[in-house]
Protein backbone atom coordinates (compact mmCIF):
# COMPACT_ATOMS: atom_id res chain seq x y z
CA UNK A 1 0.00 0.00 0.00
CA UNK A 2 1.64 3.52 -0.89
CA UNK A 3 1.77 6.11 1.43
CA UNK A 4 2.98 9.58 1.33
CA UNK A 5 3.47 11.93 4.55
CA UNK A 6 3.97 15.47 4.18
CA UNK A 7 6.22 17.53 6.37
CA UNK A 8 7.77 20.99 6.75
CA UNK A 9 4.31 23.07 6.71
CA UNK A 10 3.94 26.21 9.18
CA UNK A 11 3.34 29.70 9.81
CA UNK A 12 5.85 32.24 8.16
CA UNK A 13 5.78 36.11 7.20
CA UNK A 14 5.36 37.07 3.89
CA UNK A 15 9.08 36.74 1.56
CA UNK A 16 9.84 33.59 4.04
CA UNK A 17 10.26 30.90 3.19
CA UNK A 18 9.88 27.56 3.88
CA UNK A 19 10.95 23.71 2.89
CA UNK A 20 8.39 20.92 2.55
CA UNK A 21 9.06 16.93 1.99
CA UNK A 22 7.30 14.25 1.61
CA UNK A 23 8.31 10.60 1.81
CA UNK A 24 6.52 8.13 -0.17
CA UNK A 25 6.45 4.23 1.09
CA UNK A 26 4.38 1.41 -0.89
CA UNK A 27 6.02 0.55 -4.32
CA UNK A 28 9.39 1.49 -6.36
CA UNK A 29 8.95 5.52 -5.98
CA UNK A 30 11.38 6.35 -8.81
CA UNK A 31 9.14 5.03 -11.16
CA UNK A 32 6.41 7.43 -10.75
CA UNK A 33 6.36 11.67 -11.83
CA UNK A 34 5.64 13.10 -8.21
CA UNK A 35 3.85 16.56 -7.71
CA UNK A 36 2.73 18.99 -4.86
CA UNK A 37 -0.95 20.62 -5.02
CA UNK A 38 -2.56 23.01 -2.94
CA UNK A 39 -5.75 23.87 -1.54
CA UNK A 40 -7.03 26.86 -0.05
CA UNK A 41 -10.24 27.38 1.68
CA UNK A 42 -13.33 27.89 -0.52
CA UNK A 43 -11.21 26.90 -3.04
CA UNK A 44 -10.72 23.78 -5.47
CA UNK A 45 -7.10 21.90 -5.13
CA UNK A 46 -4.86 23.23 -7.68
CA UNK A 47 -1.54 22.15 -9.55
CA UNK A 48 1.57 23.62 -8.14
CA UNK A 49 5.06 21.64 -9.34
CA UNK A 50 5.49 18.27 -10.74
CA UNK A 51 8.83 16.50 -11.68
CA UNK A 52 9.58 13.20 -13.27
CA UNK A 53 11.48 9.82 -12.15
CA UNK A 54 15.15 11.31 -13.40
CA UNK A 55 14.30 15.04 -12.34
CA UNK A 56 14.72 15.20 -16.25
CA UNK A 57 11.12 16.80 -16.32
CA UNK A 58 9.88 19.96 -13.86
CA UNK A 59 6.84 22.16 -14.71
CA UNK A 60 5.48 24.63 -12.26
CA UNK A 61 1.91 26.41 -12.25
CA UNK A 62 2.51 30.24 -13.16
CA UNK A 63 1.74 31.82 -10.20
CA UNK A 64 4.68 29.82 -8.29
CA UNK A 65 7.42 29.89 -11.26
CA UNK A 66 10.70 31.90 -10.09
CA UNK A 67 9.69 31.09 -6.55
CA UNK A 68 9.41 27.52 -5.60
CA UNK A 69 11.32 24.60 -6.83
CA UNK A 70 10.81 20.97 -6.62
CA UNK A 71 13.39 18.03 -6.26
CA UNK A 72 13.56 14.99 -5.56
CA UNK A 73 15.60 12.15 -4.07
CA UNK A 74 14.75 8.77 -5.58
CA UNK A 75 17.15 7.01 -3.03
CA UNK A 76 15.32 8.63 0.01
CA UNK A 77 12.08 8.13 -1.52
CA UNK A 78 11.45 11.60 -1.35
CA UNK A 79 10.29 14.93 -2.95
CA UNK A 80 10.97 18.25 -1.61
CA UNK A 81 9.06 21.18 -2.13
CA UNK A 82 11.52 24.57 -1.60
CA UNK A 83 9.26 27.56 -1.34
CA UNK A 84 11.02 31.11 -1.37
CA UNK A 85 9.50 34.86 -1.66
CA UNK A 86 6.21 33.26 0.14
CA UNK A 87 2.80 35.55 0.01
CA UNK A 88 -0.33 35.33 2.03
CA UNK A 89 -1.91 34.28 -1.31
CA UNK A 90 0.35 31.08 -0.98
CA UNK A 91 -1.48 30.11 2.24
CA UNK A 92 -2.93 26.83 1.84
CA UNK A 93 -3.39 23.11 2.94
CA UNK A 94 -0.20 21.55 0.58
CA UNK A 95 -0.58 18.03 -0.60
CA UNK A 96 1.95 15.48 -1.57
CA UNK A 97 0.85 13.40 -4.37
CA UNK A 98 2.14 10.04 -7.23
CA UNK A 99 1.00 9.73 -10.68
CA UNK A 100 0.00 6.55 -12.35
CA UNK A 101 3.25 6.40 -14.27
CA UNK A 102 6.16 8.96 -15.15
CA UNK A 103 4.33 11.43 -17.13
CA UNK A 104 4.42 14.68 -15.77
CA UNK A 105 0.55 15.72 -15.61
CA UNK A 106 -1.24 18.77 -14.24
CA UNK A 107 -4.80 17.35 -13.06
CA UNK A 108 -5.81 16.02 -9.73
CA UNK A 109 -7.04 12.94 -12.06
CA UNK A 110 -4.19 11.81 -12.86
CA UNK A 111 -2.68 11.58 -9.61
CA UNK A 112 -3.00 7.80 -7.93
CA UNK A 113 -1.93 8.71 -4.15
CA UNK A 114 -2.40 11.39 -1.96
CA UNK A 115 -0.53 12.59 1.31
CA UNK A 116 -2.65 13.81 4.25
CA UNK A 117 -1.24 17.76 3.28
CA UNK A 118 0.51 20.09 5.40
CA UNK A 119 -0.79 23.90 6.54
CA UNK A 120 1.39 26.79 4.90
CA UNK A 121 -0.14 30.03 6.36
CA UNK A 122 1.89 33.14 5.10
CA UNK A 123 1.63 36.05 7.04
CA UNK A 124 1.62 40.04 5.48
Amino acid sequence: QVQLVESGGGLVQAGGSLRLSCVASGRTFSHYVMAWFRQAPGKEREFVAAISWLSATTYYSDSVKGRFTISRDNAKNTVYLQMNSLKPEDTAVYYCAQGRDNTVKLTTGDYEYWGQGTQVTVSA
